[in-house]
Order: C-alpha cells, then sequence, then structure tokens
C-alpha cells in the first residue's frame, strides 16, 4: 500500500468535518434498479435484503424484460455517500411491488426528498408509484434508468408520458455506474434545496 492509499480516510468512518445528514429514499417499480443504484454509489458495504424469488410470486411480479431476474428486494436497501466535507446522504431503498407498499410508511419519515428510477420499457408501472408520492408532498426527481435495450427519449417526452410537473428533475442515468447515479442523487439534492429556498418567508 502506498503513502495516498495509506492516507485516505476509512470509508466506513464519516470525515469530522461532516455537520449535514440528509435521509433519500430511492423508489420505483419492481425491478426497475433501485437495489443496483444503491449497491454502486455507497461509499460503505450496502445492506439489502434480497431473497430469491419464488414460485410464489408466479403472476404477482411482472417479469416483462426481466426474465433473468431472481431476487427481489423484501424490505430496503440501505447505503451511505458523503456528498461534501460537509454533507452526508443516506439512502434507503423501498421495494417495489404493491404488497410492500406499507413499509414505505416507515421509510419515508424523515426523508427530505425522494429518486424515483423509471424504466422506459415498463414505463406505465411507474404510474402507481408517482400517485403514492403526489399524496405525500414530497420533492421528487424521476431518474431514467438507461437499460442496454431501452429507448432513448428526450426529457420532454419522458415529462409527458408521467405527467410531470415542469419543475421536476428529469436525469438520466446507469444505476451501475457509480458517477452516473450520483450525479442523478445531486440533482435531487439541488431540487430539494431549490424548493426549500422558494418555501422560505422573506
Amino acid at each position: 500500500m502506498d503513502s495516498e492509499e495509506s492516507s485516505r480516510p476509512d470509508p466506513a468512518y464519516l470525515l469530522p468535518t461532516v455537520v449535514q445528514s440528509a435521509k433519500i429514499l430511492v423508489v420505483g417499480p419492481f425491478g426497475v434498479g433501485k437495489t443496483t443504484l444503491v449497491g454502486s454509489v455507497s461509499e460503505i458495504e450496502p445492506l439489502r435484503t434480497e431473497e430469491v424469488m419464488t414460485q410464489a410470486s408466479a403472476g404477482i411480479d411482472d417479469l416483462r424484460g426481466l426474465e433473468s431476474k431472481t431476487t427481489t428486494t423484501v424490505a430496503m436497501d440501505f447505503g451511505r455517500i458523503t456528498l461534501s466535507d460537509t454533507l452526508v446522504l443516506y439512502l434507503f431503498g423501498a421495494p417495489g411491488q404493491r404488497r410492500f407498499w406499507d413499509l414505505w410508511e416507515g421509510l419515508v419519515v424523515g426523508a427530505v426528498g425522494l429518486l424515483v428510477l423509471v424504466d422506459t420499457r415498463r414505463l406505465d408501472d411507474s404510474f402507481e408509484v408517482l400517485d403514492q408520492l403526489e399524496e405525500r408532498g414530497l420533492p421528487f426527481a424521476v431518474a431514467v434508468n438507461q437499460f442496454p435495450d431501452s429507448g432513448r427519449f428526450s426529457d420532454e417526452d419522458i415529462r409527458e408520458a408521467l405527467d410531470l410537473l415542469p419543475t421536476t428533475p428529469v436525469v438520466h442515468c446507469d444505476a451501475r455506474d457509480p458517477k452516473s447515479s450520483l450525479q442523478a442523487l445531486i440533482a435531487l439534492v439541488s431540487h430539494v434545496g431549490n424548493r426549500s429556498l422558494q418555501e422560505t418567508p422573506a
């Protein structure tokens, strides 16, 4: 190990300069890449609650375009990413199937915003998720996860298809790529900050 590597702080520990933390919930329909995104960007070993899919889920979980998927999140994913010397994000990935949505009630407590992952191959699966968010009133950004066989659509096309407000950020990412996933999270954090400024009384 060279001197540069030995001088780097252990990622398992927070920097002593960190004075702010924010909870982010990563949501989206089943199989959209939430576990992958949290795992790719987390600076600590992510906590996963994945279980092997069984015959009991046959006919319940829609596997269109996901024929190779063999596991599913049954509780949550958890990771952490330090955005700056003073700010750290705690990431909670929520399960996508409707039968697990009761868990959202606990996971959303204390969250400052939500990153909504969508898959353009199954865009209609995102409608129910977005309806859930509207009821909670939290700021969110939409991240289009780019799969190898998914089509490419403009932000305007995505915004129109999902009936998003003009102020809702739309970003494109590859959940497997840490830098790409980080940029999606930064877009959300910026949106949360801008909204807070707009709501602060003059």
